[in-house]
């Protein structure tokens, strides 16, 4: 269910971002210079310091905190990715290989600060701030990554679906029948969620002339927005066994 939800929060992600990004800010207007997306960032970049401060701050679990900063998250990483590839021209590929980057050096300075990237270490405020500074980077990458693989590789939505889709099966049967470290499969499964939500989130609110059933960003949101809630209400989620 975690992973469910989670899918669900980088798609949420992709069409709130857009909403705001394209539908509000005009970035899908003649006239749009750019700047939307960058006003956009600038709007989640504070939405989501607020939400980790929160997160942070909390003394115990609290499944719909979580949840928001992960929503949080996946919305500021949707349009900062577009700003990357967009208003500053890199181009989905220029930008994946560059947000790829970002990602190994906050796995790697989390590593080499603490020894250890695993979540289950995560306990303190400077682990817990590299967590959420590792998942802002992948998430991001992920919107650019998505969209590489949709529009750049000429795969469309269903293809990044079935891609996305195939490689975190992949991650599932390395966990479920091999010995694999716990800690890479976990990275790559979060990793991985993002670009499946990104295309998902593309699939629903694109043109149909692009391969989407250009529903409205707005009702796919709240709908996103209803399920997730849902799914915590109906599944409730519990803190670790043991402090961490």
């Amino acid at each position: 269910m975690f992973w469910i939800t989670k899918i669900a929060a980088t798609t949420l992600g992709e069409t709130g971002g857009d909403a705001v990004s394209m539908s509000w800010l005009g970035e899908t207007t003649p006239g749009a210079t750019g700047l939307g997306y960058l006003i956009g960032t600038a709007i989640f970049a504070v939405v989501f310091a607020l939400a980790v401060w929160a997160q942070i701050r909390a003394k115990r679990f609290h499944p719909f905190l979580y949840w928001f900063a992960i929503i949080a998250s996946t919305t500021v990483g949707t349009t900062l990715a577009d700003y990357v590839t967009r208003s500053l021209g890199i181009g989905y590929t220029g930008g994946s290989g560059l947000l790829l980057a970002m990602v190994l050096a906050s796995l790697w300075l989390w590593h080499r600060t603490l020894g250890t990237v695993s979540v289950d270490s995560v306990g303190d405020p400077k682990s817990e701030a590299f967590y959420w500074l590792t998942i802002m980077c992948s998430q991001t990458l992920g919107t650019a990554l998505g969209d590489w693989v949709a529009d750049t590789a000429g795969l469309g939505y269903t293809g990044g679906m079935l891609i996305f889709g195939g490689l975190l099966a992949v991650v599932a049967a390395l966990y479920f029948w091999t010995k694999t470290s716990r800690t890479p499969l976990f990275w790559a499964a979060f990793i991985l969620t993002r670009p499946l939500g990104a295309v998902l989130g593309d699939f629903l609110d694109k043109p149909v002339a692009r391969g989407g059933l250009e529903l409205s960003r707005y009702s796919a949101s709240l709908a996103l927005l209803a399920f997730i809630a849902a799914g915590i209400l109906l599944f409730p989620q519990r803190a670790a066994a043991r402090a961490h």
